[in-house]
């Protein structure tokens, strides 16, 4: 799989946070794929990383909004597990502590909630 640091900084979500999905509500499907461009995997970082995402058949919108679209939705970054950010955009620039980390970067539905399946880059990077 592609190596993944996506980490953004700033959340600025607009409008209120969704409530949680109804359980029976289905969830949309999208067909956007979200691919990492930078670091290149493999890479061992030091300091702050740069974190470059691609993101095709989406758009990312700043509204949060229970009107949802399949190729509309926001990035959630994720540094071993947790989130660490939602963005606006596909460039930025991460503080990462030293050690080896699962990175993740989500392509999220204008709610905040994932798309089914879920568009999802995973990948393992190394700061020293």
């Amino acid at each position: 799989m592609g190596f993944v640091l996506v980490v953004v900084a700033g959340c600025g979500m607009v409008g209120k946070p969704a409530a949680a999905p109804a359980v029976n509500q289905p969830r949309p499907r999208s067909t956007a794929t979200l691919q990492i461009l930078e670091p290149l995997p493999g890479s061992i970082l030091a300091g702050k990383v740069r974190v470059r995402l691609a993101l095709s058949g989406g758009r990312i919108i700043q509204e949060t909004t229970t009107r949802l679209a399949p190729d509309e939705g926001h990035i959630h970054l994720l540094v071993d597990g947790q989130i660490v950010s939602m963005t606006y955009g596909l460039d930025q620039e991460v503080e990462v502590a030293k050690g080896a980390h699962l990175l993740q970067a989500e392509y999220v539905a204008n709610d905040h909630f994932p798309f089914n399946p879920r568009v999802i880059v995973v990948s393992t990077i190394v700061v020293q």
